[in-house]
């Protein structure tokens, strides 16, 4: 016992409360044992449903960026043949082309050859009546006459005199004037023969005959009918055309890109289409030289044989031209061509997964493909209809075409 402060008596109990007692330790650690598989089982569940999500939106990413690559048709390129050929347009002409006019004026009295008749060089082709030509002829020949024996007598004057000096029979004057007397009727003689030459020229123009070898093409006159020669000033009538078609004269416009090409002794093949199936063959002769401004084309000449007569001049034809190509061009499709503002390009895989954008030059034009001179190789891989948005570097997804896609 013990007093307190206020003078209590307090009374201390010496008996001590009992002491706790602690688990033991195997119960604590199954304790924490629970408390972590709670914790992992929640885990767990929360992971089950979470990793899905988490795995399916990854998913979607994935094919919206695949989506998002373009797919694109792609195609390998191939050399352009060492030789190719393009045709044009050619024009078929004679050899010789020339029409046939008189050089005398009368009536034509008579034709032997009409068109198409093959006709030899100086072969007669008609004959002309010209009465007023042979009236002067005889004329001519009379003055001529004349002209000689007044020639003559002077001549028999001037040797008298001369004789006749020696003796001074007549006087130096009388001498001189002989022998002047003499050479003025030399002249007179002299222009009477070329007059009757001349007028025996035109009379012998009253036969036409053909200048060349070819045939008849064309006869404008007939008998009877007035033939004017031009020399008095009105106008002239073609009588006959004749054209030499032994060997025909083709013209063609070669394109300016081409024209390199276009070289003399270049074997060209014909085709028409009334001989369908069959070439004729023929020989690039000479060119223009000149690159004509209007149509940018260089006009060239092909000489082709024609010993049978069926080729006929003024005739359309088809000329093809085997032209050597370049030995690094390449053939390229034509939807591959991109145009821009950059210029002429084309759009290329190089590493198989992004575009590359090339600037290209152009040869020849075959329609569906165009030749490549630079900017590509054969071992390029070419998009094929590119998209319009497309651009260098861009990612894309190439895929083949089959030949029968190009």
């Amino acid at each position: 016992m013990r007093i307190d402060e206020q003078g209590a008596l307090e009374v201390q109990s010496e008996v001590e409360p009992p002491a706790q007692v602690e688990p033991p330790r195997s119960s604590r650690a199954r304790l924490v044992l629970t408390a972590i598989l709670a914790l992992a089982a929640v885990a767990v569940v929360v992971a089950m449903g979470i990793l899905p999500r988490v795995k399916a939106r990854q998913a979607v990413r994935a094919e919206t960026e695949e989506l998002a690559v373009p797919s694109v048709s792609v195609v390998r390129l191939q050399a352009s043949s060492q030789q190719q050929e393009i045709v044009l347009p050619a024009n078929i002409q004679p050899f010789i082309d020339a029409p046939v006019y008189a050089r005398t004026n009368g009536y034509l009295k008579s034709w032997v050859t009409d068109i198409g008749t093959r006709v030899k060089k100086g072969q007669q082709l008609a004959e002309i009546e010209t009465p007023e030509v042979d009236a002067q002829l005889r004329q001519a020949r009379a003055d001529l006459a004349t002209a000689q024996a007044n020639l003559h007598l002077s001549q028999v004057t001037a040797v008298r005199y001369q004789e006749l000096i020696k003796t001074n029979a007549v006087s130096k004057q009388d001498l001189d004037n002989a022998l002047s007397d003499l050479a003025a009727k030399q002249s007179t003689a002299r222009s009477s023969e070329e007059n009757v030459h001349r007028l025996e020229d035109l009379v012998s123009f009253e036969k036409i005959y053909a200048p060349f070898d070819g045939v008849i093409t064309a006869r404008n006159t007939d008998v009877g009918q007035l033939i004017n020669s031009g020399s008095s000033g009105g106008p002239t009538t073609e009588l006959f055309h004749l054209a030499a078609i032994d060997t025909l004269r083709v013209y063609v416009n070669v394109p300016q890109i081409d024209s390199p090409a276009a070289r003399r002794g270049l074997s060209v093949d014909l085709t028409l289409p009334q001989f369908p199936g069959r070439r004729f063959s023929g020989t690039l002769v000479r060119t223009a030289d000149s690159i004509d401004p209007a149509s940018r084309t260089l006009l060239v000449e092909i000489d082709v044989k024609n010993p049978t007569g069926q080729l006929l001049p003024g005739a359309f034809a088809e000329a093809h031209f085997k032209l050597p190509s370049s030995g690094r061009a390449v053939l390229l499709p034509v939807p591959a061509l991109i145009f821009r503002a950059q210029g002429l390009q084309v759009a290329t895989v190089d590493d198989g997964q992004h575009a590359v954008l090339k600037p290209v030059k152009l040869g020849r034009d075959f329609g569906t493909e165009v030749e490549v001179l630079s900017g590509l190789s054969a071992s390029d891989v070419v998009i094929v209809n590119p998209p319009d948005s497309l651009i260098d570097g861009e990612a894309v997804h190439p895929v083949a075409l089959t030949s029968g896609e190009k």
